[in-house]
């Protein structure tokens, strides 16, 4: 944790000089009348009216509050309260000082691979590039219809006469590709000159490694899709790479092997990415395709309002909550009230999977697991009873990183609720 100045913020007067921090400022992507105004080390972002921006314009030249208003005026024949944006912004944490006089400072999220910039990785997404992205998957297209012998199948996988020891080394593999892929993740972002971090995370059941570029809303939407979508054109492209090896280079059959199974382990990660009820990649395709803010929270939100309200009407009362769709601009409405059946169904569909065969599927490998362990001190196997504890070691390792990285993002469900305490209704932003 960087070390800061706290101080209590000084009154905003008529003469007050603001410094504020480096901000983003941009037209909004869909509203000439709208801008988009952030820190994107902090993370924190909003949209306000482009009268607004252009105060904060006028605030970086060292204007005081009263001067910035008189522009304004004179300019745009418009009046605002720059005194109470200012108190809006020092919330936001973007004022760096009042009158000379230092601002706490959120602390800002840390940052992997700092030295990482666009000058290093922007020729990774260069045109020449997408060419080459192009002709190596094109080539793997015709070589899989001139080859269909080298279709990925489900066998590939069990490389090994081992099962533990086929795991590890398959799981070793796909560590280093998933690890790649929010290292493509993170590229893109830097090629934009976006900050960024990658970490742990969990999905509804699933463990998942993601990158969290949270600053790139201060990109055009255009240029967000490269985000997006950097990841999942990696995994397509290392696909296409090892199925030209194996299929016109003499690798010996343990290589091959291994290659073909790294090609169906990736392969697999394809299809999560589809589950669009989740914050997966191609989740925020479609929530910048569809030209809303926050899809998933207000899918979730208006989800939970349809039982609330359906719950009411069981019991004749009125609905004790309102639309929370109901501030949003139509296109968004409509979009977002789409997405929270889509939500319901596919989490309830994911969630249901799980409970019918993928736990009782852990359930059952864990007990033979155990047994193989076991009867090796019955005269069993000593090579099976070390394989079947490597299994245990490998999935153990896993789940209880799931358990620690759900309960560290999900701190509030665990903690004992307290009276809080009763404040004064907060001033709105103008």
């Amino acid at each position: 944790m960087r070390s800061r100045i706290v101080v209590t913020a000084a009154p905003i007067t008529a003469e007050s000089l603001v410094s504020l921090h480096p901000l983003i400022i941009r037209p909004d992507d869909d509203d000439p009348e709208v801008v988009v105004v952030g820190r994107a080390e902090i993370g924190e972002f909003i949209e306000l009216p482009a009268v607004y921006g252009d105060a904060i314009q006028l605030l970086r030249e060292n204007l005081p509050v009263s001067a910035v208003e008189q522009r304004l005026a004179d300019e745009q024949d418009v009046e605002i309260d720059v005194a109470e944006l200012v108190e809006a912004l020092t919330e936001l944490g973007f004022v760096a000082s009042v009158d000379e006089q230092r601002l706490p400072d959120p602390d800002a999220p840390p940052v992997h691979f700092p030295w990482l910039t666009a000058r290093h990785v922007s020729w990774i997404f260069s045109r020449p590039m997408k060419l080459v992205w192009v002709l190596v998957v094109g080539a793997a297209l015709l070589t899989l219809v001139a080859r269909p012998d080298l279709l990925p199948n489900y066998a590939d996988f069990f490389w090994g006469e081992y099962v533990g020891l086929t795991v590890l080394v398959n799981t070793a593999m796909v560590s280093l590709t998933l690890s790649t892929h929010e290292m493509m993740h993170l590229m893109a972002a830097r090629s934009l000159g976006v900050p960024g971090r990658i970490g742990f995370g969990t999905r509804l059941h699933n463990l998942v490694v993601q990158t969290d570029v949270t600053g790139v809303w201060g990109v055009p939407r255009r240029s967000r899709y490269r985000v997006y979508l950097a990841g999942m054109a990696w995994d397509f492209f290392l696909m296409a790479a090892l199925t030209l090896l194996v299929a016109h280079v003499a690798l010996p059959s343990p290589a091959q092997a291994l290659f073909q199974a790294l090609v169906v382990a990736v392969l697999m990660t394809i299809p999560f990415q589809l589950q669009v009820y989740m914050r997966t990649d191609l989740y925020y395709v479609l929530r910048d395709l569809l030209r809303t803010r926050n899809l998933f929270d207000d899918g979730l939100a208006f989800a939970r309002y349809l039982r609330a309200r359906v719950v009411a009407r069981l019991r004749r009362r009125p609905c004790p909550v309102e639309d929370p769709t109901g501030e949003l601009a139509p296109h968004e409405r409509r979009a977002t009230r789409v997405y929270s059946v889509f939500l319901v169904i596919g989490a309830t569909v994911s969630l249901s999977a799980f409970a019918l065969f993928a736990a009782p599927i852990a359930i059952v490998a864990v007990v033979r697991t155990v047994g193989g362990i076991a009867g090796a001190f019955d005269g069993g196997s000593v090579l099976l009873a070390l394989d079947s504890g490597l299994f245990l070691l490998i999935e153990g390792a896993i789940q209880t990183l799931f358990v620690v990285t759900f309960v560290r993002n999900h701190r509030h469900w665990f903690r004992r609720r307290r009276p809080e305490p009763v404040t004064p209704e907060p001033a709105s932003a103008a």
